[in-house]
């Protein structure tokens, strides 16, 4: 019997074959399936649009986001890529860092002259980089462009300013990366409501939060206590923002949420602000980029979830899931939510299946990048949704790991007292459930794996 397609499968009546007894080495070694191969699971319009909004995705949504920007159109003084899609590619328009990472690939054309930092590697994430101290001492927290425009043709005369030093900053843990997040379902994610939010996590049946030591909280905007929902820390509002951050961020393109240039070195920030806006005639308007943006996401669907997958079976797929449920997974990682009452019908009353609670945790030192973004600390990150999980290639915040096994690993800091004490340790709220997991035979593991590349 082949032991790889047999361990794949999650069947648990074989047993050790002598040799590998022989060998100390575990037949039940449980790992990561890898990626699910074939059709994408996701990257499609929701059913149920209206013939405008179904336009729309198709002749606005996908080509704005698609779109290659150069100087002219905004790009720049500082960026870390020139397009929306090119970070979001796996494994669709929509998704998350691709195999190949264009910001090594590209570099040489899209910002010639410039140094590729060594956390900028081509089989690696797309990164984004942040610095966690300014130089006097006090909180950074944000983005640093990775590229600049000084070298490009479509430049300003005279444009010649300089990456940032990043070794230096690397050489001082200064340094904490983001990678692209998954924006699939994204008008499911804002169309479910604050009291949803608000009751899903309050609820604790059988006081097995109150047991594991879960708590966490919503990120809430600071002026009408919403909930915000999008981001690594849910530090976005809404899909719109998100958009209008995410194109002066990551593109340096200045629009009608984020008119103000991030870099105004007068030789290089050139172009009248914002660089991008609506247009204005007489008897229409032609919406900016950033609606356009938005349009995709919002209208883009959930992923589609697997039954069995290569030689993974339905069993090890159900067991799985049932694993998952019951060693405390599903505390943070909610199955599903539904939607209320949205303009947008296709949204209306819908199940989202995002296996999150859309809330932010404490993961402890372990994962800690010392980033503070609204009421997320320095620890804290937003429940990642496990929608797509299947076909995705990179996981945690900075891409660390294209592990399966390790990303659960990670979601644990276990300081023990005198280490808390001592180091300033902060454990992890998921530490209860890491303990149930890492408790479970090499089977049962490998169950709980296939079931997550099933979704």
């Amino acid at each position: 019997m082949n032991v790889l397609k047999f361990l794949s499968g999650g069947h648990h009546e074989w047993k050790c074959p002598a040799v590998a007894v022989m060998m100390a080495a575990c037949c039940w070694a449980q790992s990561d399936p890898g990626p699910r191969t074939g059709a994408p699971g996701a990257g499609t319009a929701i059913a149920g649009l209206t013939a405008g909004e179904s336009d729309f995705f198709n002749s606005k949504g996908i080509p704005q986001f698609s779109q290659v920007e150069g100087v002219p159109d905004g790009l720049g003084p500082r960026f870390n890529l020139d397009s929306c899609g090119g970070c979001h590619i796996q494994p669709a328009l929509g998704g998350s860092s691709p195999a190949t990472n264009p910001q090594f690939t590209r570099a040489s054309t899209m910002a010639p002259g410039n140094t590729v930092p060594s956390f900028i590697t081509p089989s690696g994430p797309i990164r984004e980089a942040r610095f966690i101290k300014n130089a006097d001492g006090s909180s950074d927290g944000g983005v640093h462009g990775i590229f600049t425009i000084s070298g490009r043709a479509d430049k300003p005369a005279g444009c010649a300013i300089q990456q940032p030093d990043f070794a230096t900053q690397q050489s001082r843990n200064n340094v904490i990366f983001r990678t692209p997040t998954p924006v699939f379902g994204g008008g499911l994610i804002e169309a479910i409501t604050d009291t949803t939010l608000r009751n899903n996590l309050a609820s604790d049946p059988g006081g097995l939060k109150g047991q594991a030591g879960i708590k966490g909280h919503l990120n809430t905007n600071g002026n009408d206590g919403t909930v915000t929902r999008f981001g690594w820390k849910a530090q976005n509002k809404s899909l719109l923002i998100f958009a209008g951050e995410a194109y002066n961020v990551e593109m340096g393109v200045t629009n009608e949420n984020f008119p103000n240039e991030r870099e105004e070195n007068p030789q290089c920030a050139t172009n009248g602000t914002p660089e991008n806006h609506s247009g204005f005639s007489v008897g229409s308007t032609d919406p900016a980029d950033i609606v356009a943006f938005m349009g995709f996401m919002k209208f883009l669907d959930q992923p589609v979830a697997v039954s069995s997958f290569g030689s993974v079976s339905a069993a090890s797929i159900s067991n799985g899931r049932s694993l998952f449920n019951s060693q405390g997974c599903n505390l943070c990682h909610t199955p599903a939510l539904t939607t209320g009452s949205s303009s947008t019908a296709a949204l209306s009353n819908k199940q989202a299946n995002l296996f999150s609670d859309l809330a932010v945790h404490h993961m402890g030192s372990n994962l800690a990048d010392g980033v503070t973004q609204g009421t997320a600390g320095p620890d804290e990150f937003r429940t990642a949704p496990l929608w797509g999980v299947g076909q995705r290639l990179f996981f945690l915040h900075d891409g660390r790991t294209s592990d399966l096994l390790q990303a659960i690993r990670a979601h644990a800091t276990d300081c023990g007292l005198l280490g808390g004490l001592l180091s300033g340790c902060v454990g992890s709220e998921a530490n209860s459930v890491i303990d149930n997991f890492n408790a479970l035979s090499a089977s049962q593991k490998q169950d709980v794996l296939n079931f997550l590349r099933s979704l």
